[in-house]
């Protein structure tokens, strides 16, 4: 039985905005399931409009003829029973979400808005539209917003102008300008705050104002007419609130942030464990080590699809990973979804029918780079299931992470058919459930392991797969290593938050070793720490010349340093869905100059990073935040914030800042992350006297059992400073998981910025600290129990 809304006086206004699709008629709404959802029937259909949260809103148009599809592939968030209040005013029926996110449906002429405390976010245009070719729904903007989103590009932050095709490609050897990528996304972002996710798999387009009519359209193929609009007081609110929605990155095992070892590939067992063993020599940290397809065939082309060990080439490969997993190295293997008519397994693959089909039921063949190949239906449970039993063997013999390439698919004909759809439905996908597949299949088989799943295509949501995407077949030339810092940024404010690059450039026999170290040293500042190239040019450090070799260490040993900061980035990003990468307009939302700037970002909260993007510099622009005291992180000269400033480039450091009031923890130098004790650590103290009061948190546990906040298997240690005239008082608190071994600890706090020998420090009975004169660092050691309540106090000089 229908609930019709009933007029109920309120206070609402509105404001003129572009009339949607005039034919569209609105004839009633309904109130279902006690508000949780609102139907609204018009003439050509109807709509469902939802809430999932006072920030979410999700709106599906269901044309008249077809039926409503409600399934997403990115959706996970359950609405959790939130209502709408609704009333009615004039022309308009107003939905409302705890009077900040609220929905206006205007009778006359019919039209959907969007508010966000009282303010239009967006509105529908012609709403949803069905053209020969492609369905579409149309946005309005406004004259001066600036549009981020749809996935990987290379086109500069502000998007807004261009068509965008959502279809999944590499491009191999791309410098400053790719308009088509890996990861394709249905996703828009505004300087506006607000997000829009077009909740629909087929391929198709984003344009974003491309005919400068103020229109945001969305085009697709076919499926489902479903968006969601998210909101926030802040961009970390809407990123929560969007991977709330769509899923958070589970936990990187701790490693996963070390150094690795790759190239387009080792060729034999004997070359891997020498490549270690060198790094070993060398005394360069390395925590991995990546098998590209020479470890099933020994020709680069003819065999891909064996998945099975080259036992020619790698005769005891399970030693040789037993042997490297006890330095403290890593194995991690590559695999393609394609399966040549040439190669081991390809009359396996058809007896079992895993394989993608022809328009007449044959398994689908045709002709790419390496072969003529087959394609893995991973939307058959057949082919799922064949699929991972073939990871199941490889983490049976220790390797501990999965590299999937190729996975865009790279070759994907129309015609090919799934057991769900058609390539062109599930094409931009296949990333995406692919990374799902061996996901479940480790929390199934392997439920106390954390995965490590390496991936070069998904789709909005993947993260919440443990997907580690990166940025494909960069060109190993400046232009290259320049379009990086706005991929990995748009990437992270669209939920893949650990989106990095071949370091050093893959793509070419470019022997460049300034372009190598300065990738190298953005590389320190980036989710994932992994050279990789082409082998025509050495990508491993140990390989270089002595000076690009001396300096890429010093880089790698200051990542090794920074673990327990950068893990504690890892932690954020799992619970509150921050990037680890943020672009400075984060930090000032309100400065149109940082809308488009991509230059200098933040590493995590407190560090601020400029990478050296060009040849022979010997200076650069920084752009230091405003309302903030910047040190540098060398030299630790103080800068204040809200200008632009002109700084010398060094050899062995890009330009480097730590906020005023940052406690940044730096561990000591290791080997192997396995080495990694957080027993002992300094935390360095970054005083001005600017900031009165400052706070952080460190988090750490094991770093390798899956879900340790939710077993109860973590600590997370707090440092707050507070100032009152010449005292400073700081004080170090810690919660504990019940399911947490744990034991006391010794830290050094460091302070910087004093101009004075301290007056006193008393830390508990004692009264001990080292006072350097030259660098003006004080240093106090800190012992502490579990769950003991530690107290410094400093009184300063006047």
């Amino acid at each position: 039985m229908k609930t019709y809304i009933f007029l109920i006086l309120s206070l609402f206004f509105t404001v003129s905005i572009t009339a949607q699709n005039v034919a569209r008629k609105f004839i009633d709404a309904e109130n279902i399931h006690d508000g949780t959802q609102v139907s609204i029937k018009v003439s050509d259909g109807y709509y469902l409009i939802r809430p999932f949260s006072s920030h979410i809103v999700e709106t599906t148009f269901v044309p008249n003829g077809e039926v409503l599809k409600p399934e997403s592939h990115t959706v996970i968030l359950k609405p959790n029973a939130s209502k709408f209040k609704i009333s009615e005013i004039g022309q308009d029926i107003i939905l409302t979400t705890n009077d900040e996110l609220s929905v206006t449906i205007t009778k006359t002429p019919f039209q959907i808005s969007y508010y966000y405390k009282g303010k239009l976010i967006t509105s529908e245009k012609a709403g949803y539209v069905k053209n020969d070719s492609l369905e579409t729904i149309e946005f309005n903007l406004t004259k001066d917003e600036v549009l981020y989103g749809g996935g990987a590009r290379a086109l500069g932050m502000n998007r807004r102008g261009h068509r965008l095709q959502l279809y999944n490609r590499a491009h191999y050897g791309y410098e400053t300008h790719s308009e088509l990528m890996n990861f394709t996304l249905p996703i828009v972002l505004s300087s506006n705050k607000y997000m829009i996710h077009f909740d629909n798999a087929p391929i198709g387009f984003l344009d974003l104002d491309s005919k400068g009519d103020n229109t945001l359209k969305y085009e697709t193929i076919s499926g489902r007419k479903t968006y969601q609009v998210i909101v926030g007081d802040s961009w970390y609110d809407i990123t929560n609130n969007y991977t709330d929605l769509t899923g958070k990155q589970p936990m990187l095992p701790r490693w996963a942030l070390g150094n690795f070892s790759s190239r387009f590939g080792y060729h034999s067992q004997e070359e891997v464990e020498m490549t270690i063993a060198k790094f070993k020599e060398e005394e360069i940290p390395v925590d991995a080590i990546i098998l590209d397809l020479y470890w099933f065939g020994k020709d680069l082309k003819g065999t891909m699809g064996n998945l099975e060990v080259f036992r020619d080439s790698f005769p005891d490969f399970e030693g040789m990973v037993k042997r490297l997993n006890n330095k403290g190295v890593k194995t991690i293997t590559i695999t393609e979804p394609f399966v040549l008519t040439t190669s081991k397994k390809w009359d396996e693959a058809v007896e079992k029918d895993v394989l993608a089909k022809d328009s007449i039921g044959n398994p689908a063949k045709y002709d790419f780079y390496f072969g003529n190949t087959g394609l893995i239906d991973i939307y058959k449970p057949e082919g799922e299931k064949w699929f991972w039993n073939i990871y199941k063997e490889l983490v049976k013999m220790g390797v501990a992470g999965i590299w999937g390439d190729l996975g865009e698919p790279e070759v994907h004909p129309s015609w090919v058919q799934h057991h769900t759809g058609s390539a062109d439905e599930v094409h931009n996908i296949y990333g995406h459930d692919w990374a799902r597949l061996i996901h479940e299949g480790y929390q199934r088989d392997f439920p106390n392991t954390r995965p490590f799943i390496l991936m070069r295509a998904g789709y909005s949501g993947s993260q919440r797969y443990g997907m580690i995407p990166w940025s494909g077949d960069v060109n190993r030339t400046w232009g290259g290593l320049q379009s990086q810092p706005e991929i990995a940024l748009q990437m992270s404010m669209q939920g893949l938050a650990y989106m990095h690059s071949d370091l050093g450039g893959f793509a070419g026999a470019n022997l460049d070793d300034e372009l190598y170290v300065r990738w190298l040293q953005y590389g320190v500042f980036n989710p994932i720490f992994r050279p990789h190239a082409q082998e025509d040019v050495p990508s491993e450090p140990i390989f270089r010349s002595e000076k690009a070799k001396s300096l890429a260490k010093e880089a790698i040993e200051l990542r090794y340093r920074l673990l327990p900061y950068n893990y504690n980035l890892v932690y954020e990003n799992n619970q509150f869905g921050k990037p680890l990468m943020r672009p400075l307009f984060f930090e000032e939302s309100d400065n149109p100059e940082l809308f488009n700037y991509s230059k200098t970002y933040l590493w995590g909260n407190d560090i601020l990073v400029s990478p050296v993007l060009e040849a022979g510099k010997k200076e650069q622009e920084v752009y230091f935040p405003k309302n903030n005291v910047w040190f540098d992180f060398y030299t630790h000269e103080k800068i204040e914030g809200g200008q632009t400033k002109t700084v010398q480039l060094k050899d062995n450091s890009i330009p480097t800042y730590v906020r005023a009031g940052a406690f940044i923890p730096m561990a000591k130098l290791m080997q192997t992350t396995i080495d990694y004790k957080d027993t002992y650590y300094q935390v360095h103290y970054y005083y001005d006297e600017s900031v009165t009061a400052s706070s952080a948190q460190i988090y750490t546990d094991n770093g390798m059992s899956s879900g340790p906040i939710q077993n109860e298997n973590y600590e997370l240690l707090s440092f707050n400073m507070s100032r009152k005239g010449h005292r400073l008082q700081f004080e170090i608190n810690d919660v504990i998981g019940d399911n947490l071994e744990t034991e006391g600890r010794v830290f050094y706090l460091l302070i910087h910025g004093l101009d004075k020998k301290p007056k006193s420090v008393i830390v508990g009975p004692s009264r001990r600290f080292e006072w350097d004169e030259n660098s003006k660092v004080l240093k106090i050691p800190v012992e502490r129990n579990p769950r003991e309540h530690s107290l410094i106090k400093i009184k300063l000089k006047k």
